[in-house]
């Protein structure tokens, strides 16, 4: 399976590995560029040191082109900027935050810049800044999630921009990647499916809530602060959701609840205070296997629907 992606980013297969803080380490990024997918290391919050060490332990992993994701609202954000320059990242990634400021710096050293985004006036906004494709993120996925639906939302971007458009949220099989093909994507980034990755350093507690999650196991809280986080089920969860319009408590002492807590999940499986961060999908994530395995199952079952899709045409043989 070859598309424009795969040409843009010099990958074997249109998959991009999410960038998720406290899981994307570069252990996980080189494991998918590894097996022909774009792996991607989370700078998170991380100062210029700390992603500069993690960069260069991924090019001790894998000599295939592997990316960062770069949050724009890190306190370490300047620093962490010149970083990936520095270190000649083929591939940024970017959240939480407008790129334009970096874009000159960043397309000046060769870096393709491809922003996640969750509305098309944000896509609109960010290929006039430089933009090579953008990466349409639905409600369903895990972590930080917009409004609109990944149905939806994908089209609408693919129709108002010029540049690539790459599906997320709520992919995790063959099934969603056939589909962002012909809702006009050319390829899909996926967070929660390579949460199962044995190559994946969180806590096995985390992994085996994703593998036994039902269809209603995850929930969204902090609309009230205007960016709200989807997550597994759980007392931390749940105590979220039952603040979430209790206003004798304040924005402030809300958002400080959730400070920490993602880290909580990941490196110690603490299943009464840690924020386990999953899409939807987690409910048909059925098993832990190699990154490599994953992505190769998810483009295998992509072609067998594609190369099966006549059968709805009604076309008969002459």
């Amino acid at each position: 399976m070859k598309t424009p992606l795969c040409e843009l980013l010099g990958i074997e297969y249109p998959v991009i590995q999410g960038g998720m803080a406290w899981v994307s380490d570069a252990y996980l990024a080189a494991a998918v560029s590894n097996a022909g997918g774009l792996g991607i290391i989370s700078a998170m919050s991380s100062n210029a040191e700390q992603v500069t060490a993690e960069i260069r332990k991924a090019k001790e992993l894998t000599d295939k082109p592997f990316g960062v994701n770069i949050m724009l609202m890190s306190p370490h954000i300047e620093g962490v900027a010149q970083a990936v320059i520095d270190e000649k990242v083929p591939v940024i990634t970017t959240g939480a935050g407008n790129p334009a400021k970096f874009m000159p710096a960043w397309l000046e050293a060769g870096i393709k810049v491809i922003p996640v985004v969750a509305s098309t006036g944000v896509a609109k906004l960010v290929e006039r800044s430089g933009a090579c494709a953008v990466i349409a993120e639905g409600g369903e996925a895990g972590g930080h999630i917009g409004e609109s639906t990944t149905m939806v939302l994908v089209p609408q971007v693919c129709d108002s921009v010029k540049i690539p458009v790459i599906a997320a949220g709520g992919i995790g099989d063959g099934r969603g990647l056939a589909a962002s093909l012909m809702l006009g994507a050319v390829g899909v980034q996926m967070g929660t499916r390579f949460l199962v990755a044995d190559e994946c350093t969180i806590h096995q507690t985390y992994k085996d809530k994703v593998i036994n999650a039902r269809d209603l196991c995850t929930i969204a809280t902090g609309r009230r602060l205007g960016h709200p986080v989807r997550a597994l089920k759980s007392p931390f969860s749940r105590e979220m959701a039952n603040l979430e319009y209790d206003m004798t408590v304040s924005n402030e002492e809300f958002e400080r609840k959730g400070a920490g807590t993602l880290r909580l999940a990941a490196r110690e499986g603490d299943e009464l205070r840690g924020s386990f961060m999953a899409g939807q999908i987690a409910a048909m994530v059925k098993k832990q296997q190699p990154a490599a395995e994953i992505i190769k199952e998810v483009v295998s079952e992509a072609e067998a629907i594609l190369n099966n899709a006549d059968k709805w045409l009604g076309i008969k043989s002459v």
